[in-house]
């Protein structure tokens, strides 16, 4: 049964451009963000010195006195950014890399990009140090050579969405040892930093680290949504289809690859490899609109919206104690990658 919501209106503006939208997912996309941004309300005020909701927003909007306008604007507002931001970021590429597999399955954590740019990454903290800029580069470097070499392996004259999976859970698989061996091969200091990158953490975080992250979707967002989102719609009804309908098909593959594995690496450059955000979002979202498509700005929404309540969850789930973001997100996640295979499993798809 089709509900109203899900059908697609078109909007056309005096200069003769169309643009589709469809009521229900702006209305799910505009309530995952005004959720997350609540969330982000509750997890500035949230600490050893904690503030209402109102001191909150009287700080933000440049009326708080002194003291609270240095612990909310320097201490903990960067971090809530980079959570709002990583989790946009995650949701989006999720979108992106399910939507051109064609399979719920099709997370970068599992196809093995969070891993390359994880790589890459170690190599900077355990070279150089590393700065937000000089890791942002090692996490870009690392996910690229990544993409490249599954894409390489996957191809055939043709990519498939299945084949790419598996050369995608092969090299997670090889990635992941390769990271441990890393850390095992660092100092104390750099491999007590690595672990807690790895595990995907939020604390810390200043402006330096968002920069890099911002920057990015300012190009890459717009890129996905505006310049490929219609012929990722049209590809998802059979590469055929989308030939016929004058789609460059291995292009517009190529391209929306390059972009969410960008944004897979800017994210774990500013909060690590946080697990499972990409996988959840965009099959919540879906369901939450009940449309077909990929749903990308829904999705990116969604992402923003679990990242940080993830992080609010990390900062007060223990008393005195506050967890990597990474944690809650694992956890929640790992279960339901568990629900979803049991799913796919009694649909005969896997």
């Amino acid at each position: 049964m089709s509900l109203t919501g899900t059908r697609s209106r078109v909007v056309r503006t005096a200069g003769g451009l169309s643009v589709g939208y469809r009521p229900r997912a702006l209305l799910v996309g505009a309530g995952c963000l005004l959720l997350a941004l609540v969330a982000a309300v509750f997890a500035i005020g949230s600490g050893e010195y904690p503030m209402p909701p109102g001191d909150v927003l009287r700080t933000l909007l440049g009326q708080g006195d002194p003291a609270d306008a240095f612990i909310v604007n320097e201490l903990r507002l960067p971090r809530t950014a980079t959570a709002l931001l990583v989790g946009a970021s995650l949701g989006l590429s999720g979108a992106v890399f399910q939507a051109v597999v064609r399979n719920p399955l099709g997370s970068p954590d599992i196809l093995g990009f969070t891993n390359g740019a994880a790589a890459g990454a170690l190599l900077v903290i355990f070279a150089v140090g590393g700065s937000s800029a000089l890791l942002a580069g090692g996490a870009v470097a690392g996910a690229l050579v990544t993409g490249t070499l599954i894409y390489a392996l996957a191809w055939r004259r043709g990519m498939h969405g299945y084949r790419l999976v598996l050369v995608g859970v092969g090299t997670t698989a090889i990635l992941t040892g390769v990271n441990s061996y890393l850390i095992t091969r660092a100092g104390l200091t750099e491999a007590s930093r690595a672990v807690l990158w790895m595990t995907g953490s939020l604390e810390g975080r200043g402006w330096d680290d968002v920069l890099p992250l911002a920057l990015g979707m300012v190009v890459l967002v717009p890129l996905v949504l505006l310049g490929c989102g219609r012929a990722l719609g049209m590809m998802e009804m059979g590469d055929d289809a989308a030939y016929a309908l004058g789609v460059r098909v291995e292009h517009t593959r190529l391209a929306l690859l390059v972009a969410g594995i960008l944004l897979v690496a800017l994210s774990a450059a500013a909060a690590g490899p946080v697990s499972f955000v990409a996988l959840c979002a965009p099959q919540l979202a879906r369901r939450l609109t009940k449309a077909p498509g990929p749903n990308l700005l829904p999705s990116l929404c969604m992402g923003t919206l679990l990242l940080i309540c993830a992080d609010l969850l990390a900062q007060r789930a223990f008393e005195g104690h506050q967890l990597p973001v990474g944690v809650i997100t694992g956890v929640v996640g790992g279960g339901y990658l568990v629900w979803l295979l049991a799913t796919e499993r009694r649909a005969g798809r896997i």
